[in-house]
C-alpha cells in the first residue's frame, strides 16, 4: 500500500480513483463494510482505492487533554488497512488551514483538483468541512457539479447494536476483550517498537519490554493477562500494565509494559504485538518499590493461574 504524506505529495498518477474518507480508529467491522464497498467499486471502476484520513486526528487537534483515546496507532492503522487490501493511504496533516476550510472548498482541493475521484463511498454519520458543514446529500450534490457519483454504507450492527469505535472504547474500559473481539473482527492488540526504559523492572527482577504507543491516552488501563506475538514469540504468556506508573513517573502519558512469563529474550528495537485476554486489577500508586514488587509477582501468579484456567 502507497502512503502519500500530504496533498502536496499528490501527482498526475494518483488522479483518477475511488476514495473514502473518516477516522477508521481501530478499522472495525463497521470500517471494514465501508472498505469492503470501496474495494467494490474500485474493482469495478478498475481504479485505485484510496483511504484518506487525517493526522492527528480533528478532535486532538481542537482538544487533546479532552479528545478520546485512540484505539490504534497511526502505524497499526496502516498496517490493518494494507491487509484489508488498500491500494493507497492519503494522511492529510489537520490545521488551522484545514479546520476553516469549508465542505465546498475541501472537496474542490482534495477529491476535485488533488485526487480526481470517480466515486466516494461514505460511512453513514460522516461530516467534513468547517463547522461540519458536508455530509452525504452536499457531496453528492457536488459530485453531479463535479463529475463524481458518491453513496453512503449502511451501518454495521453486532448483537443487535451499531459497531462504532465509540462503542468499541467503552467495552475495551470495562475489558471486555470476547466482545471487543466480536466488533473489532479480531482480538484486541496494541503493536509496536520495544524500546529502552528506565529498566526498573529488571532491577527488580522482573524486566519488562516498554512499547512507545505514540497516543496521549490509551483506551484502557490497569494490569492485564495477556499474549505476546512477534519477534520470534507467539502467543507467549505475559502479564502487562497500561497506564502512566504512577509509583515510579506519575505523567500523563501513556505506557504499556509487559513481563514475559518463563522467557528471558532480548526484545529491544523488535516490534511485538500484544494481545489483551483478562484484566486482572486497576493501576494504583504504591508506597514504595518493595511493595510495587510484591504486587507485580502476585500479579504474574494470577497470570499464571488465569492461563491454567484456561488450558484446563
Amino acid at each position: 500500500m502507497e502512503l502519500i504524506r500530504g496533498l502536496h505529495n499528490l501527482r498526475p498518477k494518483h488522479r483518477g480513483c475511488v476514495a473514502t474518507i473518516g477516522a477508521f480508529d481501530g478499522v472495525h467491522l463497521g470500517h471494514q463494510a465501508v472498505l469492503a464497498h470501496l474495494k467494490e467499486k474500485a474493482a469495478e471502476l478498475k481504479l485505485p482505492s484510496v483511504v484518506i484520513v487525517f493526522e492527528p486526528l480533528p478532535r486532538e487537534y481542537l482538544a487533546p487533554l479532552e479528545a478520546p483515546p485512540r484505539i490504534m496507532s497511526f502505524r497499526e492503522k496502516f498496517l490493518a488497512l494494507e491487509e484489508l487490501g488498500i491500494d493507497r493511504l492519503l494522511r492529510i496533516r489537520f490545521n488551522e488551514h484545514l479546520r476553516n476550510l469549508s465542505a465546498a472548498d475541501f472537496v474542490r482541493q482534495v477529491f476535485v483538483e488533488g485526487l480526481g475521484v470517480r466515486y466516494v463511498v461514505l460511512g453513514d454519520d460522516f461530516r467534513f468541512g468547517r463547522a461540519r458543514q458536508g455530509d452525504l446529500g452536499f457531496i453528492q450534490e457536488q459530485g453531479r457539479v463535479q463529475g463524481f457519483e458518491a453513496c453512503s454504507t449502511p451501518t454495521r450492527e453486532c448483537d443487535g447494536e451499531r459497531v462504532s469505535s465509540t462503542r468499541i472504547r467503552e467495552v475495551l474500559e470495562e475489558a471486555d476483550f470476547e466482545l471487543a473481539e466480536r466488533l473489532l473482527g479480531r482480538p484486541y492488540t496494541i503493536s509496536g517498537k520495544v524500546v529502552y526504559g528506565r529498566q526498573l523492572g529488571r532491577s527488580l527482577g522482573v524486566p519488562t519490554a516498554n512499547m512507545q504507543l505514540f497516543r496521549l491516552r490509551a483506551p484502557l488501563s490497569g494490569v492485564y493477562v495477556v499474549e505476546v506475538s512477534g519477534a520470534g514469540l507467539e502467543r507467549a504468556m505475559g502479564v502487562a500494565n497500561v497506564g502512566v506508573r504512577p509509583t515510579v513517573d506519575d505523567s500523563i502519558t501513556a505506557n504499556l509494559e509487559v513481563h514475559l512469563l518463563d522467557r528471558q529474550v532480548s526484545l529491544y528495537g523488535r516490534h511485538i504485538s500484544v494481545c489483551f485476554r483478562h484484566k486482572l486489577r486497576e493501576e494504583r500508586k504504591f508506597d514504595s518499590l518493595e511493595e510495587l514488587k510484591a504486587n507485580i509477582l502476585r500479579d504474574i501468579d494470577n497470570t499464571r493461574a488465569w492461563f491454567a484456567g484456561q488450558l484446563a
